[in-house]
Order: structure tokens, then C-alpha cells, then sequence
């Protein structure tokens, strides 16, 4: 078996799948779970900014949900919230 040569390597870090995160339910381990009050939220869109993996629902610019497939549970959400529509539970209350 003959050895490969440096320019026949995949270079490290590079992403072959773009967008292929979608398909991967990556929120299975969150230890907190946001609870999104919509009667208290005025839309303002401050969380779909601030969240890391894109995990706030909208249509029409206004938030309609959490994606928890893949929402880790950080919290950025619930502390960025002016009106304190979301709040963070513990995961086992859901599971």
C-alpha cells in the first residue's frame, strides 16, 4: 500500500457538508430548556440574534416557538429578554 502524498490529504477543518448541522438533532444533551411565554413576548427579535444556534422560530418577523432539536440550553435567550418571555427549566421537568 503506497502512502499518500501531502497534496492528496483532506485538509483539516474544512467543512465538505455545508449546512449538514440541520440533519443532527445536537440538543439531546441540554441540561436547561427554554419555555417561551408568547403572551408576554412584544417580538422585539433581540433572541433570534443573540442565539448561537439559530434555535428561535420566526415567521413574518415575529418568534413563533424554540427549535429543540437543536437548542443547547445556554440561556442567552432568556437573559437577553426584556420583557422576560423566556424563562429556563430544568430538562428533566420534560423528559
Amino acid at each position: 500500500m503506497s502512502k499518500l502524498k501531502w497534496q492528496e490529504l483532506t485538509p483539516g477543518g474544512v467543512i465538505t457538508e455545508p449546512g449538514n448541522s440541520k440533519s443532527y438533532r445536537t440538543g439531546d444533551w441540554r441540561s436547561r430548556r427554554p419555555i417561551w411565554n408568547k403572551d408576554a413576548c412584544s417580538h422585539c427579535m433581540l433572541c433570534p440574534i443573540h442565539c448561537p444556534d439559530s434555535s428561535i422560530k420566526v415567521k413574518d418577523k415575529k418568534m413563533t416557538g424554540i427549535d429543540y432539536d437543536h437548542c443547547k440550553g445556554c440561556g442567552i435567550c432568556a437573559n437577553i429578554c426584556p420583557k422576560n418571555a423566556i424563562e429556563m427549566h430544568n430538562e428533566s421537568e420534560y423528559k
